[in-house]
Formats: C-alpha cells, sequence, structure tokens
C-alpha cells in the first residue's frame, strides 16, 4: 500500500471544508521539489502528479516521480496530507507500474470510447487498484484542448448528469472528472464559458462522490471559486499543469520544453531561478486559487 494519501481519503475532508485541493503536475523531476515546498509552508494538502503522455514528453517513469517525491518530502520533512496521482492515462500497463511504484491514486481516462467502453475499462482498472488500497479518478465528458475550444456547441462533450450517476455506480469510481467547459492548455478568453448549473445537477445526483475539475490553468480565480462553492460541496480537485511550466519556463528566461535530464543540466543559478518562478506559482494557487492554505490538519499519517 502506498505511503501517500489516496484521493477517496483526501477529497471528502476537502468537499465538506469547502475548499479543493490542488493537484499540481510537476511535470520535471526538479519541479516536484518547490511544488511540495509550496504546500508545506502554506500547510496545505497537495497532490502531486503527472500523466501517461508527461511520463512520455518529458522522459521520467513513474518510478523517478515517486522518488522525486519521496526525496523532496524527506529533506523537506513535510507533515502535511499528499497524494501522488496518475494523471490522464489509458493504457493499463502504465496504470499498473503507477501503482507498482507507489501511487496513492490513478486516473483512467477512457473518456473518448463509448459509454459502455468506458464502464468496462474503468471498472477494470477500479478492481485492480482497491484490491491494492489505491484510489481510482475516472473522467466522463470530453475534455477539449483551448485551441479547438469553441464559444458554443461545445455541449456535446459535457458531461450528462444522469449518465454520471450510472457511470459512478457500475464502475465504483471513487472520484469523477466531469466536463462543464474547461480545457487543457491556456485560454485565449478571459474568462470561458463554465456550465455551472450542469455541475450543480450533477452534484445533487452525486452527493458523496468528489468531482474534479481539469483545466485549471488560465481560470479566473472567481470562476474557480464559485466551482468550489457549489451548495453540498463542488469541486474539491482542481489540476493545474501549464501554468506551472509557463512560470518555469518564463523564470529560466524563455526556454523552450525540454526534458526533465535536460532541466537537471541547466546552469545551476539559472534552473534555481526557474524552480522559484515555480514555487510562487504554487503558492499563488494554494492560497489564492483552491484556498486551502492552513487546512492541512493535523500530521499526515505516512
Amino acid at each position: 500500500m502506498s505511503a501517500y494519501v489516496p484521493l477517496a481519503e483526501m477529497l471528502p475532508e476537502a468537499q465538506r471544508g469547502g475548499y479543493a485541493v490542488a493537484a499540481l503536475s510537476a511535470r520535471y523531476r526538479a519541479c516536484v521539489r518547490p511544488a511540495l515546498q509550496a504546500a508545506v509552508d502554506l500547510h496545505s494538502p497537495v497532490i502531486l502528479e503527472i500523466s501517461q503522455r508527461e511520463l512520455g514528453w518529458f522522459g521520467l517513469t513513474p518510478q523517478d516521480f515517486r522518488m522525486a517525491l519521496d526525496e523532496a518530502v524527506r529533506d523537506l520533512g513535510a507533515d502535511i496530507p499528499i497524494g501522488l496521482h496518475l494523471d490522464h492515462s489509458w493504457d493499463f500497463p502504465v496504470i499498473a507500474s503507477a501503482i507498482e511504484a507507489g501511487f496513492s491514486s490513478v486516473m483512467i481516462d477512457a473518456s473518448a470510447q463509448p459509454f459502455e467502453e468506458n464502464v468496462r475499462q474503468t471498472r477494470e482498472v477500479v478492481d485492480y487498484a482497491h484490491a491494492r488500497g489505491v484510489s481510482v479518478e475516472a473522467e466522463l465528458g470530453k475534455l477539449t484542448t483551448t485551441d479547438q475550444m469553441e464559444t458554443d456547441g461545445d455541449e456535446a462533450l459535457y458531461t450528462v448528469p444522469e449518465e454520471a450517476l450510472t457511470f459512478v455506480q457500475q464502475t465504483g469510481c471513487d472520484v469523477l472528472a466531469v466536463s462543464i467547459g474547461t480545457a487543457h492548455g491556456v485560454y485565449a478568453v478571459k474568462n470561458p464559458k463554465i456550465d455551472f448549473e450542469r455541475l450543480a445537477a450533477i452534484r445533487a445526483l452525486l452527493p458523496q462522490t468528489p468531482l474534479v475539475l481539469h483545466g485549471g490553468s488560465g481560470l479566473p480565480p472567481e470562476t474557480v471559486h464559485r466551482a468550489i462553492a457549489l451548495p453540498g460541496g463542488g469541486v474539491s480537485k482542481m489540476n493545474v499543469a501549464t501554468d506551472l511550466e509557463r512560470a518555469l519556463l518564463a523564470g529560466l528566461g524563455g526556454l523552450e520544453r525540454m526534458t526533465s535530464a535536460e532541466l537537471d543540466a541547466l546552469d545551476p543559478a539559472r534552473r534555481a531561478r526557474g524552480l522559484e518562478a515555480v514555487y510562487r506559482e504554487a503558492c499563488d494557487k494554494i492560497e489564492h486559487f483552491v484556498r486551502s492554505a492552513g487546512h492541512a490538519g493535523g500530521a499526515a499519517e505516512r
């Protein structure tokens, strides 16, 4: 069983407390430490995550990412609730390798598949993960990317509330990522159209299931606050990836994306400036975005 906190334990507390937990996609091995440092300094629960695609982009394995987090926890004396999460993934061997590496939660993203196939794949992962004490996030509805967003007409991609209820009942997933208008990447508009009525309808049908909003980078804080503050508890996990990497690359003087090993090989002073920018961005997201500062509770159990 993982030494980190499963989503099924962490997120219900956030839902009851009226805040969300920032799921920070550190992406680069070196960025794990400043992201965790931000949570430690603000006494906040936090989730460190990486997706199947990001593992390939940055030249990492689940074990590499786990070891980077272990080292940061040890060096910082971190005594807060920490989740270690595999984000969007679709290949069962990758998911199994993350569970073997000690991830406390995994995401099976079969949302591009027909409903019945999404249910089948999710149920397979749930059975495997739950037997090993690992939480499962799944997705229903299709999340676009910001360069493919339209102003109207995206509703066909959104999560249908009644289907969400059936999906959770049939799969047994612990956490559900919903599609209500957010997207991956950087938004071209200041405040994308979010279907809060749909989110409220999903919450009404699934009062106990933690809900996740992906595509947090670039959203205005007031939009996030509204999603979190739904009656009965709104979104309790907010994913942030692009904003952290943009902060890193700007702090490095405008470099382009690189592998994790290439970041490690940069001049130490230059790398330190980039990692400081990651720290500041993570602090901002924790304190002003998800408002989880001060919610770490007592000592984390590890």
